[in-house]
């Protein structure tokens, strides 16, 4: 900060610049500049994306739900697959969780976990699903464990986390009392986390209702299957009803978790 005089006589204070800030932001722009110019944008290719896309979404309407049979099978294995993935993750996670906390467990303990946790978020669900379809092969299966990888990657790294930011007070009390750990976690830990572990659940339920049709484009099972061979037939009208249908489900399962967090509050 500079101070200068201004006509009253009284100090007046000018911030002063600093360059370091303005080369930053300079390098960015001209950073962003060059990435813009691979992409090779150009006003005939914005046009003719935006006629392209006219057609497509034409072709899509009225929906087709004719083959409602396939489209209702794809849904329920979705279904399947995004609740058991979320509670064999949850399971897995409150382990793995408590593990990684630093303020409850000695450094020996908590760096193997979270690098479990780093391993499991270091690759998409996609990626992961690819690699047990490899493993398992084509199926509802391959897309379950990806999304219980998936699974345990996010909780448990927010629970950890969750667990760090408790209140010590009610732990140093229980502990006091002589009570063992695991009375110490249930009474002391737990009620402190709760309403928090059931919106992490309740978040990762709806990320695996949407990611068990990404996994199941690559074969492991659930309404992607469906949606990439309607694709691949150009049958762009049932397109329209397995999106609209997956919209409508996610829609339904928004309303259900808002529900239960209201219950328990």
């Amino acid at each position: 900060m500079s101070m200068t005089d201004t006509k009253s006589g009284g100090p007046k204070y000018v911030p002063k610049r600093n360059w370091w800030v303005t080369l930053a932001y300079l390098a960015v722009a001209g950073y962003v500049a060059y990435v813009l110019s691979l992409f090779d944008v150009s006003g005939e290719r914005l046009a003719a994306g935006l006629g392209h896309g006219a057609d497509f979404i034409a072709r899509m309407i009225p929906p087709n739900f004719e083959r409602y049979n396939l489209l209702i099978e794809g849904l329920l294995e979705s279904l399947q697959i995004a609740v058991i993935a979320t509670t064999a993750g949850v399971i897995l996670s409150l382990p793995i969780g408590f593990l990684a906390a630093r303020n409850l467990m000695p450094a020996w303990v908590t760096w193997p976990a979270r690098a479990i946790i780093v391993a499991c978020r270091s690759f998409h669900p996609v990626i992961v699903a690819i690699l047990f379809v490899k493993a398992v092969g084509f199926g509802a299966l391959a897309g379950t464990l990806a999304l219980v990888v998936a699974s345990i990657g996010f909780i448990a790294k927010l629970f950890a986390e969750a667990i760090e930011e408790i209140s010590l007070k009610q732990i140093e009390a229980i502990r006091a009392t002589g009570a063992p750990f695991a009375s110490v976690i249930t009474f002391g830990v737990l009620p402190q986390v709760m309403g928090r572990f059931i919106g992490f659940t309740s978040y990762q339920l709806d990320s695996n209702l949407r990611n068990s049709t990404m996994v199941g484009i690559v074969g492991a099972g659930g309404i992607g299957g469906t949606l990439f061979a309607a694709f691949q037939r150009f049958d762009y009208d049932f397109v329209a009803a397995i999106l609209i249908s997956i919209i409508a489900v996610i829609m339904v399962a928004e309303g259900i978790n808002n529900v239960m967090r209201k219950l328990y509050r």
